[in-house]
């Protein structure tokens, strides 16, 4: 059943059409993804959806009675307020009802608001807050206006859910979450039991959350069901068909143009019909809106680096009594693609500052190599001047930029990152956060550096725009610190990650996050499996020894035990029953990446699903005992 559903929209700001006569629904349950180019409106169309805007034609419908919640990219606050102040204001309604019938004022009618506060669940709104603040680990107390950039997000979402929406409108949540703030919200949203509809340009979180993916491209909705895999082969199919689709429209344009254009024997024979078809393809494609330009990346790698670009040995930082590095060692070559993996606060900034020989260890060594050029992208956008122009941005006091030993003028190299000469002496001020992302990855791609620190790029671009980027770095042949929460990217673009695991502790894995994940899950199912082991050896062991000698005898190392006839007869079997298992789970990838599967049923979606997990336990399991087997 739908609860809301909007009918051909449309809105424009001046002469862009954001909804182009647009169409859509959400239904009970659903858990929507809506994805589209910067600037191309999705955040007013939720607005719309909230009850906030208006469209400028079209219409809104919206079931009776239905409770929307927004949260915006940048939640707002009341100055002042605690966390449990600020979380109430869900339930602002029936806690006024409450106070007002507790104060039962003459010519209050209580049976009506009785009624009422039932219906919002009002007499125990407390501890409704209560649990919402436990469930997401929030301390009551705190002032909002103290808290990081993660917590005040988290305490929107928690004023959302507070309020028991029936659909719950999210723009952007996970810009300023770390990884596993990220997987919390994850699984939050998964478990949520009303609609969802949420804008973000996370494809790991798209693929995990989403049941329907909503594009908004060029003023048209367009819907996909399935996960973000599954839209992007869709899509890929589509674009295919839409390009040979205007070649063929454009050749026979071509050829009734050649036509018209003939002599005058031609022109004397020509037909109305034909004439009329001419008028009526030309105008088909003036009004063709053609796909949105691509930005343009290209870095200047300067002067090639040494091959060492920096080495630490026992490298230890402490802030007070808290150690943020501890005792770490790494070797870090020219070419080297490192992802800093942790939570906010955890020290990644600290480390990247003693890797570049910014900031000095407590204790330990570091070598820096020679020759290297630092570039920095800012993650709070601090080294913008916000009423600077976009030209001066980029080339203060002059017109060209030199890119790789060319130049180019500063007008073109703003176009390549899809920025309009009339929009070229406008403040930064006027940038959308998409847009000011982009015009500081023009500036840094405009200075020569043979190594680049990326401090959250991701955060606001779009989905094309990220998946240039990530080709880009791909290509750097420099070095890359790379510092973001968003797994898709982090994987596409390193070659290693250095993580955090507690009590100032970095490790280096090969790899990305899911290489990382996959390594440490391992890792800590081998050290239980070896833990259990133990504790059952210590059990079996006899209560009672015999006393001890005067002088103990050296003890002799442990004999391997032979394997049974049985267990070697597992052994040999284990790695077929491995292979075949993967063999499966790649099948059911494959499914679950694709759209035929969709169109089964949402019980056969989850039949899939299941298996896919249930897959993965036991080649854990299997890969567990064929080492415990081996070491025998």
């Amino acid at each position: 059943m739908a609860l809301i559903t909007l009918l051909d929209a449309s809105l424009a700001y001046g002469h862009v059409a954001l909804l182009d006569h647009a169409a859509m629904s959400l239904e009970t349950g659903e858990r929507l993804g809506l994805i589209g180019r910067n600037g191309t409106g999705k955040s007013s169309l939720l607005k719309i959806l909230a009850g906030l805007e208006a469209t400028d034609d079209g219409l809104v419908q919206v079931q009776q009675g239905l409770r929307r919640v927004y949260v915006p990219q940048e939640p707002e606050f009341a100055p002042g307020t605690t966390v449990f102040e600020t979380v109430s204001e869900g339930v602002a309604e029936a806690k006024a009802l409450r106070e007002r019938f507790e104060a039962h004022a003459p010519g209050d009618d209580l049976d009506a608001l009785q009624t009422r506060i039932e219906a919002l669940d009002g007499w125990n709104w407390e501890q409704r807050v209560d649990e919402t603040l436990h469930r997401l680990q929030l301390d009551p107390d705190l002032r909002v206006d103290a808290l990081s950039g993660g917590l005040r997000k988290r305490v929107a979402l928690a004023r959302a859910l507070t309020a028991a929406p029936d659909v719950l409108l999210l723009d952007e949540p996970t810009n300023h979450l770390d990884l596993d703030a990220i997987i919390w919200l994850q699984d939050l949203l998964i478990g949520f039991r009303g609609a969802l509809l949420v804008i973000t340009h996370d494809r790991a979180f798209l693929d995990a959350v989403a049941t329907r993916i909503l594009e908004l491209d060029r003023g048209t909705l367009r819907s996909y069901p399935g996960s973000f895999a599954a839209f992007e082969a869709a899509k890929e199919r589509e674009l295919e068909a839409d390009a040979l689709a205007n070649a063929r429209a454009d050749k026979l344009l071509a050829q009734e143009e050649i036509w018209i254009r003939k002599g005058v024997e031609a022109r004397r024979t020509r037909s109305v019909s034909r004439i009329t078809r001419l008028q009526g393809l030309r105008e088909q494609r003036a009004q063709r809106r053609d796909v949105v330009g691509r930005a343009r990346l290209e870095v200047d790698a300067g002067e090639r680096s040494g091959k060492i670009v920096a080495e630490l040995d026992g490298v230890s930082k402490a802030f007070g009594e808290r150690t943020v590095v501890r005792d770490f060692t790494a070797t870090i070559l020219r070419g080297d693609k490192v992802g800093l993996i942790g939570s906010n606060g955890a020290g990644k900034t600290t480390l990247l500052r003693m890797i570049l020989g910014q900031l000095a260890p407590d204790s330990g060594t570091v070598k820096m190599g020679t020759q290297i050029q630092v570039a920095y992208f800012d993650q709070m956008r601090e080294a913008l001047d916000l009423d600077a122009t976009l030209v001066n941005t980029i080339s203060p006091g002059s017109e060209w930029v030199e890119i790789g030993g060319a130049r180019k003028h500063v007008m073109s190299y703003l176009g390549d990152f899809l920025f309009s000469p009339q929009r070229a002496n406008s403040p930064v001020r006027s940038l959308s956060g998409g847009e000011r992302n982009r015009l500081l990855l023009a500036r840094l791609f405009a200075r020569p550096a043979n190594v680049l620190v990326l401090d959250e790029p991701t955060n606001d671009l779009d989905i094309d725009t990220l998946e240039l980027l990530e080709e880009l770095l791909q290509s750097y042949p420099g070095t890359v610190f790379l510092v973001s929460h968003d797994r898709r990217f982090v994987d596409a673009v390193v070659t290693s990650t250095l993580v955090h695991e507690g009590d100032g502790r970095w490790r280096e894995y090969e790899g990305g996050v899911e290489d990382w994940l996959r390594q440490s899950q391992r890792a800590a199912a081998m050290a239980k499996s070896t833990a259990a082991a133990a504790a059952k050896s210590a059990a079996a062991a006899p209560a009672t020894s015999a006393p001890a000698p005067a002088v103990a005898a050296p003890a002799a190392a442990p004999a391997k035990r032979k394997l049974s006839y049985k267990e070697q007869r597992e052994l040999d079997e284990l790695p077929k029953r491995i292979d075949a298992l993967e063999a499966e789970q790649k099948l059911l990838t494959e499914q679950l990446s694709g759209t035929e599967l969709y169109s089964q049923g949402a019980a056969r979606v989850t039949e899939v699903q299941a298996r896919s997990a249930q897959i993965e336990e036991t080649l854990l399991e299997l890969l567990e005992r064929w080492e415990t087997l081996s070491a025998r």
